[in-house]
């Protein structure tokens, strides 16, 4: 690895952990609810969970998701189907919800993160852009996930900022409201397009 490579990799790995997604936007909706703290305190979940996802990638899970139709398959409806039922609760959510343990709310964070094919793509398609060619992968590719997990977190402190800043108390109950009908409408947008998706090369 060099500087070069990681002052180019850096801006570009912002970019796209600023972009909305189901995580981000999950980030956004805890904060509304729970606050800032403990919001970005669940985005543990998620970062772990991009940890393993850097391993599995290591290990070669890439070439698995990529040849094998059927375990891509089985990933994607199984991110489907909790990205439904996530913004389905987060639809039907009672303004003045009782507080949820951070603990869940970085439970939710992790499934969320590794029931999305797109993540995985993220590390299997995104970051071997930057990989120095003559140079061994893998080691390359765990410093440049370790780096863009941190960037993860970074973003995601951002857009829990955010969900705290419009979840404050002078928020309305109706205004909260729509903001729960906002947010589990995306949600199940988001798995109507991952249900859509297809696995590369294909």
């Amino acid at each position: 690895m060099t500087w070069t490579q990681i002052a180019i990799f850096a801006p570009a790995a912002l970019l796209v952990a600023l972009s909305p997604g189901a995580n981000n936007l999950l980030a956004f909706t805890n904060a509304t609810r729970a606050g800032w703290g403990p919001a970005v305190r669940a985005v543990a979940g998620r970062l772990a969970a991009f940890a393993v996802m850097i391993g599995a990638v290591t290990l070669g899970l890439d070439a698995l998701l990529r040849t094998s139709e059927t375990a891509f398959q089985l990933l994607k409806w199984a991110g489907v189907a909790y990205l439904a039922h996530l913004g389905v609760a987060t639809w039907r959510a009672p303004v003045e919800a009782p507080p949820v343990a951070t603990s869940a709310l970085a439970r939710r964070e992790m499934l969320t993160a590794l029931g999305n094919p797109k993540a995985y793509l993220l590390f299997t398609a995104f970051l071997p852009q930057f990989v120095e060619p003559g140079a061994a992968m893998a080691p390359q590719l765990v410093v440049l996930g370790a780096l863009y997990v941190a960037i993860e977190g970074a973003a995601a402190t951002l857009w829990a900022a955010l969900g705290a800043w419009l979840g404050g108390p002078s928020l309305t109950h109706a205004r909260r409201r729509l903001l729960n009908r906002l947010s589990g409408g995306v949600m199940i947008g988001a798995a109507a397009l991952l249900a859509r998706s297809q696995r590369a090369g294909s």
